[in-house]
């Protein structure tokens, strides 16, 4: 590898994991983040990363952004935005800059599933079919859901401890963002990966029953759960607060969970050299819950 390998979305929180992790194997001088903000990643650059404007949306700004560019991670587009417009835009970027590797996040699928995730899955095959055109090498890291997903379970407890989303008792297998970004740093970091993909989930199954029985083997109080009917769950996420919109994205990835759309692989231990985080080593060392957020 002799040219710089370029993050983009870094200031979002699987990005920055990247590039924290590509530090670890590749001097800083080699990396390259990408921001709308340059200043929000000062400190990276008070570390040697070269950061660089760009914005999916700017076509023309992107190619003198991508200049000098080998490898390139393109972190798919935010939720509720145009992100075929997005990820087309960098692609022929990055051609256009003269980069010789892609390496895009996508979202993991069942073998032979017809499961749509408005907002999240519904362009990854659009985008794949622009990586395989572009000519250039092309990796693909598909990722499960974020395990850190269940801190708005956690924070939904009281006051009678029990979980209700619209997930089945479907086994599935999550991998925390921290395991998804150190072994696409490791992919980043070495050679060997063209046409190729990686399903980076967890190794070892489980179902939300066990979520909530380990929760209350933590806590010290029962946690139960309650397999919810979808628009229930919409109903109670918007009386909370939450726009309508965003309950049924949220519902979406719940229900991806239902139709056994996560499942279990090697990959994450074979890239990092460890096993992916447990769900009782996550939810051991869980602190205060976070809203959700869009993958980014």
């Amino acid at each position: 590898m002799s040219g710089l390998v370029m993050i983009t979305g870094a200031t979002g929180e699987l990005g920055r994991r990247v590039v924290e992790f590509l530090l670890q194997r590749v001097p800083a001088g080699r990396i390259a983040a990408l921001a709308r903000r340059p200043e929000d990643l000062s400190d990276l650059a008070a570390r040697g990363v070269l950061v660089r404007r760009g914005d999916y949306e700017d076509p023309d700004g992107l190619v003198p952004a991508f200049d000098g560019v080998e490898k390139l991670l393109l972190i798919s587009a935010r939720a509720f935005t145009d992100a075929e417009t997005a990820h087309r835009n960098v692609i022929h970027a990055a051609k256009a800059a003269g980069a010789r590797h892609l390496h895009y996040t996508a979202v993991q699928r069942r073998a032979g599933s017809d499961v749509v995730i408005p907002q999240a899955t519904q362009w990854d095959e659009y985008t794949e079919r622009e990586l395989a055109a572009s000519g250039l090498d092309v990796t693909v890291l598909r990722n499960s859901m974020y395990l850190e997903s269940f801190d708005m379970l956690i924070g939904e407890l009281a006051p009678d401890r029990v979980i209700r989303v619209p997930a089945g008792r479907t086994p599935t297998a999550l991998a925390t963002r921290a395991d998804m970004a150190e072994a696409t740093a490791a992919v980043l970091a070495t050679d060997g990966h063209a046409g190729r993909g990686y399903s980076l989930a967890g190794s070892r199954t489980f179902t939300l029953d066990d979520v909530a029985t380990t929760l209350g083997e933590i806590s010290g109080a029962p946690v139960t759960y309650q397999d919810t009917p979808v628009e229930d769950y919409v109903a109670a996420r918007v009386q909370a607060g939450m726009p309508d919109p965003w309950a049924r994205f949220t519902a979406a990835w719940f229900q991806a969970v239902a139709a056994g759309e996560f499942t279990p692989t090697t990959d994450i231990e074979h890239l990092t050299g460890r096993p992916p985080t447990s769900l009782r080593a996550f939810l051991t060392h869980h602190r205060s819950p976070q809203p959700a957020q869009p993958r980014v």
